[in-house]
């Protein structure tokens, strides 16, 4: 049965005889992109040059788009599939079940000729994602270890409200993150009424644009490179400026900035320096919420992602155990 899925050394999940998810395979004639974050976009040049399609939901196209160019996707055959809705490829199905995660992020199933339900979970968060049952299940392993538990599930919202708050009586505050979790960070902010002005440069004003598309409300948003974002960052004024992870301590400095990210278990939020906080909103599930998506999945057979970063090792030992099932980390390390 194993042989129906695996994971290559180059990070290809490849599900089936047809479909490779999230990095290149030479062999297979469709690619799937599950999410527009980097490691699961590896290779996606040539699989636009060499595949018969490339398949993707309409709102991760839109998100390439924006972060690439609209030049890039014209390179290959791209086809737009929607949540629920399959593809036939030979004797082979393609569906897309929505993922929890960032903007269009998609699970994937493939159902083959002998009626075996191949999943791919692709990067999620239990809350919002439907679990698909499963003959043989491929899922990401990111927290994959007992010691990526959180406790603290709903304040984190309260806080990051708050943080951002008291930051502003002092002036600008910066919120560094990936592109999905900054615009997640737009919404709860909005949602909650703050009343400052934000502000973005360009690429995440744009990403933020396409979100809003789709639904979520990003509030009042200037383009950093608009006259009247420029002063108020440039006098210090009341507003939130919000940058990609990789302008950590190049923008900013001096000033109060927060840091988004899953990698924090025990706080919710702590201060790592003077005026610089670590809110710990993560956009993937947990150790609890990745054993949670098994037991109701009910596979014969788990391969966790070793090619990614995280615990795939240790998931897999603790799924065997705990569910008396097959798991498998792969690639082997």
């Amino acid at each position: 049965m194993s042989t129906k899925a695996t994971i290559t050394d180059k990070g290809a999940v490849i599900l089936g005889k047809n479909v490779a998810c999230d990095a290149f395979d030479d062999s297979k004639p469709l690619r799937v992109v599950t999410h527009t974050h980097a490691d699961h976009l590896i290779g996606l040049q040539q699989s636009l040059r060499t595949c018969e399609k490339v398949l993707m939901t309409k709102a991760t196209k839109d998100l390439i788009d924006i972060m690439r160019s609209p030049l890039f996707l014209m390179g290959g055959y791209v086809e737009a599939l929607d949540y629920g809705k399959t593809m036939r490829y030979g004797e082979e199905s393609v569906t897309f079940f929505p993922a929890d995660h960032i903007l269009g992020a998609a699970q994937v199933l493939v159902e083959d000729p002998e009626g075996t339900r191949i999943v791919y979970t692709g990067d999620f968060r239990l809350d919002g994602t439907p679990v698909i049952e499963a003959d043989i299940l491929v899922m990401e392993a990111t927290y994959g270890s007992p010691s990526c538990k959180r406790s603290f599930g709903k304040d984190v919202k309260g806080m990051l409200f708050s943080i951002v708050e008291e930051g502003l009586k002092h002036g600008a505050v910066y919120v560094f993150g990936y592109h999905g979790k900054l615009q997640e960070v737009m919404q709860i902010l909005h949602d909650a009424g703050l009343k400052a002005p934000f502000v973005a440069p360009e690429r995440v004003f744009h990403v933020s644009k396409i979100c809003e598309k789709y639904g979520m409300r990003v509030g009042r948003l200037m383009r950093l490179e608009e006259k009247e974002a420029k002063m108020m960052l440039e006098r210090n004024q009341p507003c939130v400026a919000f940058y990609h992870m990789g302008l950590r301590g190049k923008v900013g400095q001096g000033c109060f900035c927060v840091y988004v990210s899953g990698w924090e278990f025990d706080v919710p939020c702590h201060e790592i320096a003077d005026k610089e906080y670590v809110i710990a909103l993560s956009d993937h599930s947990d150790f609890d919420g990745l054993m949670e998506y098994v037991r109701r999945s009910r596979p014969k057979l788990v391969i966790t992602d070793n090619f990614r970063v995280g615990y795939a090792e240790t998931l897999a030992r603790h799924i065997q155990r705990r569910f008396n099932v097959s798991a498998v980390a792969l690639p082997k390390r």
